[in-house]
């Protein structure tokens, strides 16, 4: 018998009305544990709207909210956006499940440009695209217009095909064959459509199970984009990426496409602790001295085509006047005044203001973007990346949201005018959404995500629900060392290193695969060069910093289990090895988190954490600054135990995750089962 939650507020009758909409839609004969409320609650959400944070661990089954989501769909469209295409395969797969119950159940995915464009050319590929597509429909308009409608039996449009550089193209093959014109019965009038084929190929897409990397294969000569697009039109479920949906324009541009207004969408966010990081990315820009030499090449070739052009060249000398200063600087990161730079700037220009800067660098970029275009060459030049730098530059001088930033990679300069607060456009998101759901096995604590994500977002009513780890408690341990930190302050001391390596040398004794991750690559090399040539019953494996090299490396890695040989992983938390990889089975058997993995501390980090008090209070300095260190250390530990008959050994081998403050945020499931351990218990209890 299923009892109704006991935190609910939902009356028995709704929850019996709640789970008689949701049976048919569950594609498995039971639950585990804590999935039913799970699902039931996320149903409730959907059924009234407002936002819902979810911390589920790893083998909870939380992929199955799409259940409830549909159950409650009533007509909506439910969007699941994802980061990686692992993420996308596993929703496959559960809608697949899901379709068995539910015959007439279409759904389909996005996939970004980039992998999934068969043209040709170098550039930027959206920029490609875009103006391709362009160039293509009013070919194809011109000729329907003569009435020729059926393009690919029109000599004309053949003809320009095979005239077409595939190196350089100024129209796309896979886009003519994918669009047709046909005339209104009434009107006469022509309308825009896609053609036969696609919509064939979209019907296909809707209704059978196409694994995205089969996708251009099934596609043939068409373009990927415009099934993909096709299938979504027909479907209940769309998967996406993140960028297609915290992207503005972009998104935008999708709705309208869909013919969906947000209020008409159910929105679920898998991975969701990766959604402020995203989104800040997203709203950033950077600046460096290769796209100045870049502008000043475009500048002399444009002369004759842009008024003012002139004025625009006097810029460059005083950005690089600019940077130049920043050499003589000590630091390898910090802070430069916005203010102070615009009137360096302006100072020995023939602009007023930066909004006037902005302005004549777009009407300059437009041109050279539409010359450009005429030979096939689609990259991002100079001016638009100037112009682009600029628009961040003004904003950061009304909003603190936006920090300018220098950085010194080598001898190189790079400035970044750097968004450090999601919640104004992750709030947006949910305000104009019906339902949004995120969802992550480290989404913890709640209460802060909660803060961090949505403290502008007053219109809609938000719930919070953590589950349990679901897999048996026998198949794990978890150990947390009192006797070592990585804390500055102690990091050259002698004894203190001396101990984490006997850490690291009895913990590599645990038999199986195994991996070690640090704060920084750097701290990973000390302790690797200490201990890499005493470890002589594993194989060891250092993340490269090249992430050409890692792929083989980590397959090599994984491999050594299945030839009855075992390996020692030395890696970086929140680097390649950390996030978004499932080491199932024998793959990975133990898992040790060598410090809390804070973000060094430099005066941008203070000026961040300042922001974050002046709209949190207290809580700011944790979410600003703890936070993103605690969630990248239990991501390290959550590559361990990812199927119910997993066994393993996570350590936190740092006594400041036994600090209250720390320990408090981390999920109950590890507060209840720590077991607090030092050099001369670690053995007892790991191995």
């Amino acid at each position: 018998m299923t009892e109704q939650p006991s935190d609910s507020n939902t009356p028995s009758h709704e929850f019996h009305a709640l789970k008689a909409a949701l049976d048919p839609w569950f594609a498995y004969s039971t639950y585990r544990p804590g999935q039913e409320e799970m699902l039931l609650r996320a149903a409730n959400t959907c059924n009234m709207g407002g936002v819902m944070l979810i911390d589920a661990p790893t083998g909870s089954g939380k992929s199955s909210i799409v259940s409830s989501m549909l159950a409650k769909a009533n007509g909506k469209l439910v969007i699941v956006a994802v980061r990686t295409i692992s993420q996308l395969n596993t929703f496959v797969r559960e809608l697949a499940l899901i379709r068995k119950k539910q015959p007439t159940l279409r759904y389909s995915y996005l996939m970004g440009k980039g992998s999934s464009c068969p043209l040709g050319g170098e550039g930027d590929i959206y920029r490609k695209c875009e103006i391709v597509k362009s160039l293509s429909t009013s070919l194809l308009k011109e000729r329907a217009e003569r009435g020729n409608l059926n393009p690919m039996e029109d000599p004309f449009i053949k003809q320009q095909i095979r005239k077409n550089d595939e190196e350089h193209p100024i129209i796309c093959p896979y886009f003519i064959r994918s669009k047709a014109f046909v005339r209104s019965d009434k009107t006469q009038a022509l309308r825009f459509v896609a053609s036969e084929a696609v919509r064939r190929k979209g019907e296909v897409m809707t209704t059978q199970s196409i694994d995205p990397k089969f996708l251009l294969g099934m596609c043939e000569n068409l373009c990927p984009y415009e099934v993909m697009m096709q299938a979504a039109s027909k479907s209940d479920v769309l998967i996406l990426n993140y960028y297609h949906l915290f992207d503005a324009g972009i998104y935008e541009q999708l709705c309208t496409l869909l013919e969906r207004d947000p209020s008409d969408i159910l929105l679920l966010i898998d991975e969701a602790h990766n959604c402020g990081e995203v989104m800040q990315e997203i709203l950033s820009t950077e600046l460096n001295e290769i796209v100045l030499d870049n502008a000043e090449r475009e500048i002399a070739g444009l002369r004759k085509e842009v008024r003012n052009l002139d004025a625009i060249r006097h810029l460059l000398p005083s950005i690089k006047k600019f940077i130049d200063g920043l050499r003589r600087s000590k630091e390898s990161e910090d802070w430069f005044d916005p203010a102070l730079f615009s009137r360096i700037i302006l100072k020995e220009s023939f602009f007023t203001s930066i909004d006037e800067v902005v302005s004549e660098l777009l009407s300059a970029a437009e041109v050279l973007t539409e010359k450009k275009q005429k030979s096939g060459d689609f990259r991002i030049g100079g001016i638009e990346q100037l112009s682009l730098f600029f628009e961040k530059i003004s904003r950061s001088l009304t909003h603190s949201s936006y920090l300018t930033i220098y950085r010194k990679e080598g001898e190189k300069i790079v400035l970044h005018v750097r968004n450090i607060d999601p919640a104004p456009a992750l709030s947006e998101i949910a305000r104009y959404h019906h339902t949004t759901i995120m969802v992550s096995g480290t989404l913890t604590p709640l209460e802060s995500y909660r803060q961090l994500y949505f403290r502008e977002l007053d219109t809609k009513p938000i719930s919070l629900l953590s589950l349990s780890n679901a897999f048996p408690k026998e198949n794990r341990k978890l150990l947390g060392c009192e006797d070592i930190t990585t804390a500055f302050k102690m990091r050259q001391e002698k004894s203190n290193t001396e101990l984490i390596e006997e850490y690291i040398m009895q913990f590599s004794h645990i038999p199986g695969n195994l991996a070690v991750y640090f704060p920084s690559y750097a701290m990973l090399e000390t302790f690797a060069q200490a201990t890499e040539s005493r470890i002589e019953h594993k194989e060891v494996f250092i993340e490269p910093r090249d992430a050409s090299e890692a792929a083989l490396l980590h397959a090599t890695f994984t491999e050594l289990p299945m030839k009855n040989r075992e390996g020692i992983l030395f890696a970086v938390c929140g680097g390649k090895f950390s996030e978004g990889l499932d080491y199932r089975g024998d793959m990975l058997s133990g898992a040790m988190v060598v410090g809390l993995p804070l973000a060094p501390y430099n005066n941008v980090r203070r000026m961040i954490m300042d922001y974050y008090k002046k709209r949190y209070g207290d809580a700011g300095e944790f979410l600003s600054y703890t936070l993103p260190a605690l969630n990248k250390g239990l991501q390290s530990l959550g590559r361990v135990l990812r199927t119910p008959e997993d066994h393993g050994v996570l350590v936190f081998a740092d006594r400041r995750f036994l600090d209250s403050e720390i320990f408090s945020t981390i999920p109950q499931w590890m507060q209840d089962e720590l077991i607090v351990v030092n050099i001369n218990s670690f053995s007892n209890h790991a191995i």
